[in-house]
């Protein structure tokens, strides 16, 4: 009889260890703040990170992640502005971007600094979803949407708007 009970032990010890480890555990940016933005300190919430450029014909889109953030974000819902100049050029240091986007977007979301989203030097948040998900941005504006375990739910081009009914949805879904 032990050696049955130490043989399913075994067993579900490995079939634990091929689960997939959730999105959130472990990763961190740097602060557009300074510091650092742990995405460990949003277990329980729904995180919709959004890869964002300033000098970008999608910025107009800070707008309607502000109003997310404004609208859900007393009942968790955090949104994660993560700006890249993969793409296109930012206005230079994280400094001028944050001011920048303060003055032109009224922003109170949190922002990571200026951060690589694609190819061999993607933060590996990023890595990790084009590893394990198969989603990589291809644009400014793609959007990852967490749920409170860390778990992707949905992804999201630079075309959909944050405040779609398919995004809304989604977030509804996943608040109390």
């Amino acid at each position: 009889m032990r050696t049955l009970a130490k043989a399913f032990a075994a067993a579900l010890v490995s079939a634990a260890a091929l689960l997939p480890v959730p999105a959130l555990a472990g990763y961190s940016f740097p602060s557009i703040d300074g510091g650092k933005i742990d995405l460990d300190d949003y277990r329980g919430k729904p995180v919709l990170v959004v890869n964002t450029a300033s000098l970008c014909g999608f910025a107009p889109q800070f707008d309607d992640l502000q109003a997310l953030q404004d609208e859900y974000g007393a009942k968790g819902l955090v949104v994660l502005a993560v700006p890249s100049d993969d793409f296109n050029q930012e206005l230079g240091d994280g400094k001028a971007v944050k001011e920048y986007c303060a003055t032109n977007f009224d922003l109170t979301i949190p922002m990571t600094d200026i951060t690589h989203v694609t190819g061999p030097e993607a933060h590996p948040f990023y890595a990790m979803l084009k590893a394990d998900h198969g989603f990589e941005p291809n644009w400014n504006f793609n959007k990852v949407l967490l749920d409170g375990q860390g778990g992707v739910v949905a992804t999201w081009g630079s075309l959909m708007r944050p405040n779609a009914s398919a995004v809304t949805r989604k977030i509804e879904a996943l608040l109390p």
